[in-house]
């Protein structure tokens, strides 16, 4: 019997730990697994839609050349939409890349998972355009302004399904991964540490990063900043936590709990399990780092595969 190889791949929510996404998919490819479909919701939507649409390169050498600086700008901070952060010129940069590309023209089947904030209910985009898709399935509540699209207002994916495993069954797999993103287990093993040189790189901008502007967006969304060190409670969490911080603790909370049910219901082959101390929520200027990450855990599940006949 030959090993497996075709993955049906299931993306979960949880912010910048989405980037470990990426290095999953990387893992897979370089051990010869074929992904053959892909459901995603918010960040799993954004990079498994890329991934599908072939465009999964272009998008991280961008970001991994991003700097935190260049994250606080491009979160289009604004005080009078429903979400703080508009996230218009961050999907500036996905529109650009992904142009006007739809869904049911992937050569991957692809499920973007959104919640119908009215309805209250979960919405699968199988078809339409990519981006819209994308846009909708990112808007973490209260932060990221939800997304109007064809009379409904729609909201982050993962609010009533974090780990999108049910869209996947429709394609023949050998194997099924979800990857859970936030979990309170296992320490943040694969993490790759800053080098010494970097820590004379941040003394020397520190000034600029301690500036009125850079605190105040800080404090706002309860940013960790480079350069800006604050004492940490034995435990690794700040007591201290700004308004977003605090709402995207609170969704990560609810969010485990909803996916040990889903897990239930829908449990894959393999779950890999990224620890929420990895990084923060809004901590997008750490991709190399949960790249990494994501290799890495990748790797250690696919040694434990069984091999034919065992």
């Amino acid at each position: 019997m030959a090993r497996p190889t075709r993955v049906a791949l299931a993306l979960g929510s949880g912010g910048a730990r989405g980037y470990a996404h990426i290095g999953v998919i990387a893992e897979l490819a370089d051990r010869g697994f074929e992904v053959v479909t892909v459901a995603g919701s918010s960040m799993g939507a954004l990079v498994g839609g890329l991934h599908c649409a072939g465009k999964l390169d272009e998008y991280v050498e961008w970001t991994s050349g991003l700097t935190q600086l260049d994250v606080v700008r491009l979160m289009d901070v604004s005080l009078s939409k429903p979400g703080v952060i508009g996230a218009e010129r961050i999907l500036t940069r996905v529109r650009e890349i992904l142009g006007d590309t739809r869904i049911e023209d992937l050569d991957t089947p692809f499920t973007a998972v959104a919640t119908d904030l009215n309805a209250g209910r979960a919405v699968w985009f199988q078809r339409g355009g990519l981006v819209d898709a994308i846009r909708a399935s990112i808007a973490i509540p209260g932060v990221i302004s939800p997304h109007e699209l064809d009379g409904r207002l729609l909201g982050d994916g993962g609010i009533l399904d974090p780990l999108p495993v049910a869209p996947t069954s429709a394609v023949t797999s050998d194997v099924t991964i979800g990857v859970v993103l936030g979990t309170d287990g296992g320490p943040e093993q694969g993490v790759t540490r800053e080098p010494k040189a970097k820590g004379l790189l941040r003394r020397n901008v520190a000034p600029i990063l301690d500036s009125e502007f850079v605190r105040s967006v800080r404090d706002r969304f309860g940013l960790e900043l480079a350069g800006t060190d604050q004492p940490q409670p034995a435990g690794g969490d700040s007591l201290r936590m700004g308004r977003i911080e605090v709402l995207s603790r609170s969704l990560d909370i609810m969010q485990e709990a909803l996916t040990r049910y889903q897990v239930a219901g829908y449990p894959p082959d393999i779950l890999i399990r990224v620890p929420r101390r990895s990084v923060r929520t809004l901590d997008f200027h750490k991709a190399s780092e949960m790249i990494a990450l994501g290799r890495s855990l990748t790797a250690d599940a696919l040694d434990d595969l069984p091999e034919p006949g065992q």
